[in-house]
Parts: C-alpha cells; sequence; structure tokens
C-alpha cells in the first residue's frame, strides 16, 4: 500500500496535519481512540488555546523557530475553525480558552475536518519498523494483529513527547528523529508539580491560595496548591519548566501587597492582637500555623520592633524552599526539550537533510506555557507541515 503522507500519532498535531496535508493521507495511531490528550485535558473541557497566545510564552534552544508558525496560523484562525463547528466557548482566567461542553466536541471537530479532506484513519496500529530509501519511507505496522506494510512519500511524526506514560506516551519521535540523523536536546517533565520530603506540607494538603512563585530565571502569579507530595496549581506548574533539580524556589505569599506597612500600621491600631491571627486574616489560618513551627511568629503585634517587622515581611514575600524532585511524567502536561530544531525548517517543519520527513508538536523543541499555549503549538505547527505537503502535491 502507498500514500503520499503518513502520519503517525492521531492526537492533537496529528489530527490537525491530516486535516490539511492533502489527498492520500493515513493517520495511524496504537491506542483505540483518537486524541486522548484533548479529551482529558482541561478537566474534560479542553484548554484549546490562550487569546494571549503570543511568542515569548515558549522555550526551546531556539527562541526564535516557534515564531513564524504561530504567525501564519494564529489562535484566531482556531477560534474561527472551533466557531464554524458550533462549539460555544468560554473565557477563564489569563486569556484560556475552554469548550462550554466537553472536550469530545474538539476531537469530533478534527475527525471531521479530517473526513472531509478524504484523510484515513487506522487505530490499534502500531509501528514495528521504519527505513527510508529511494525517496520514500517504508513503515511496518502492526494493524489489529496483523502486519501490514505501507510505503509513503511524505511522514509526519507527531507522537509527541514523554508526558503521561499510562496513555501510551513514549520516546518514540526521538528514536525515528536519531535514526535519521536529527539531534534530539535534553528532555524532562514540564508543567508538573514539584516534590518536598512526603511529612513536610501533609498537614496543610488542600491549602491553596494566590502566590507569586518565582526564581531567578522568572515569574508567576498564579495559584498555588499544597500537596501530601509538595507544591502544585498553575503558578507552580508553570515556574517547573524554569527549574531544575538541587535549585532553590521562592514564594511570595501576599503578592500584591506591603505586608510591611501594614503590618506596622495595625501595631498601631491593634496592638494587642497576636501577630498569627493578624497574620490568619491575610493568609489560610493552616499555612499560618505551618509556618509558626518553621519561623519566630510569637508575640503581639505591640510586641514587634520595626526590624522584625521587616524581616517577617522578607521572609513572606520570598519564602524561599528547596524542592526535592518533581512528580515526573507520570503527571507532567509537556516534555520540555525534544526534537532540535537546528536542523528543521520553521516554515514547513520539514528535515533539512531528510526531505519528506517532517515533526510537528510536542515531538519539537518547543514547550508552551500552561493555558492552552501548546494545543496552539499543535495547531500551528500541524498546519504549517500540511499545507507545505498539500502545496508540493499540487
Amino acid at each position: 500500500m502507498h500514500v503520499n503522507t503518513l502520519i503517525l500519532g492521531a492526537g492533537a498535531a496529528g489530527l490537525m496535519a491530516a486535516a490539511h496535508a492533502g489527498p492520500d493521507t493515513l493517520l495511524i495511531d496504537h491506542a483505540k481512540t483518537p486524541g486522548e490528550k484533548i479529551r482529558i485535558s482541561g478537566g474534560g473541557r479542553c484548554n484549546f488555546t490562550n487569546m494571549h497566545c503570543d511568542a515569548g510564552a515558549f522555550l526551546g534552544e531556539n527562541p526564535h523557530f516557534h515564531k513564524s508558525a504561530l504567525a501564519r496560523y494564529t489562535q484566531w484562525d482556531f477560534l474561527d475553525l472551533v466557531g464554524r463547528h458550533g462549539i460555544a466557548w468560554h473565557e477563564k482566567t489569563l486569556g484560556q480558552l475552554f469548550c462550554d461542553g466537553k472536550a469530545t466536541q474538539i476531537v469530533a471537530m478534527l475527525r471531521h475536518e479530517m473526513d472531509k479532506a478524504g484523510a484515513t484513519l487506522w487505530l490499534q496500529t502500531a509501528l514495528k519498523g521504519l527505513t527510508h530509501g529511494d525517496g520514500r519511507f517504508r513503515a511496518a505496522l502492526d494493524r489489529e494483529g496483523r502486519r501490514e506494510t505501507v510505503t509513503a512519500t511524505n511522514l509526519i511524526v507527531a507522537t509527541g513527547g514523554k508526558s503521561i506514560p499510562k496513555m501510551g506516551a513514549t520516546g518514540l519521535a526521538y528514536d525515528i528523529a536519531r535514526q535519521f540523523g536529527h539531534a534530539v536536546t535534553d528532555t524532562r517533565p514540564a508543567l508538573v508539580p514539584l516534590t518536598f520530603d512526603k511529612t513536610r506540607f501533609s498537614p496543610i494538603s488542600g491549602v491553596s491560595l494566590p502566590v507569586r512563585a518565582f526564581n531567578d530565571r522568572t515569574g508567576f502569579d498564579e495559584a498555588l496548591l499544597f500537596t501530601h507530595r509538595g507544591l502544585s496549581g498553575p503558578a507552580i506548574l508553570q515556574l517547573s519548566s524554569y527549574w531544575r533539580e538541587g535549585e532553590e524556589i521562592a514564594l511570595d505569599l501576599a503578592p500584591g501587597q506591603d505586608l510591611e506597612s501594614h503590618l506596622k500600621a495595625q501595631r498601631g491600631a491593634q496592638g494587642r492582637r497576636a501577630l498569627t491571627t493578624e497574620l490568619a486574616a491575610l493568609l489560610p489560618a493552616r499555612l499560618v500555623g505551618l509556618l509558626a513551627g518553621e519561623m519566630d511568629l510569637t508575640g503581639n503585634l505591640a510586641d514587634l520592633p520595626d526590624r522584625r517587622i521587616t524581616a517577617l515581611s522578607e521572609t513572606l514575600h520570598g519564602w524561599t524552599l528547596k524542592p526535592t524532585g518533581s512528580e515526573g511524567y507520570r503527571t507532567a502536561e509537556v516534555t520540555l526539550g525534544g526534537v532540535a530544531t537546528n536542523d528543521i525548517s520553521s516554515k514547513s517543519m520539514m528535515s533539512d537533510s531528510v526531505p519528506g520527513l517532517y515533526f510537528i508538536g510536542e515531538a519539537l523543541d518547543v514547550t508552551g506555557w500552561l493555558g492552552g499555549y501548546n494545543f496552539q503549538w499543535a495547531w500551528s505547527s500541524a498546519v504549517a507541515a500540511g499545507r507545505h505537503i498539500d502545496a508540493r502535491v499540487t
């Protein structure tokens, strides 16, 4: 069997590519259903893009690689597609866009677009071997227990990264890249909770509050959640992409507030009030209880000299903590790093050295912030590859 384009991976990027790669396209996946990550994302409502999807919200060794694809297929283009399919949506915080209904609406939309383009989908199909010669890729496939051989003029690798292995995620894209002479950058879990000694935050598991989580590289003003294992919530997931083992992070527990001025003012107005009582009016009481075991929060406000208020305020605006690690790929939303982009065209996603070989989506060394950015990269990179192939055909 010969096809013009074989796409590996029926996730967000693969489905989108199948809708744009032109005639005679075959999309395969080892799973029983396509778009599983779409289905579980956003609490089942799919945070499908972000209103503020600018290039600065993406990480990679080449900070410019992603700009072209994102500029040529924007969040507004995808939002137009969603609108044409009558999918109701709403905006949450920080420009995050979600379906009003179920995330499966996005999967159905992509399936419809793929079918309209004439692409074929094979599920429960695993890649067992891959070679290239005479301008063709030759794939040995195990399809529902039967061996199939497919040749293709073009091959799009859309198998993602290593995150959430229980859904079948592997490093297949990296293996294929290396097979054809492409480098792969160091990979690590990203958008992932950070872990501490198991007893550190167990007493306040479930407590959440708005913070600024920061380190020497960057900072994020979002919600923090204490867990049995450590720290989670959007602020921590975001910062995890900029954190490395052995490094400290810091938390501003009262972002936007001037604790020093507040405590000094309350010292004059409510001097007999206990310091812990005053702090519990500003922070969750259970958190104040934990802090009282780690720092001196004894005494009434009237007893506090200026220097102690200054020192305490500095600590609460920059509470330094050293994670022991992260929860790893098991819960990571994405993989940081991937197929190096120095030998990939930023306009077409095609290999510079192997004509007809494309890498898209999370497989590449492009990682977005939390909040719909990684889905937008999937859509944009897929359209870039698909349109390039379609133009070559026509």
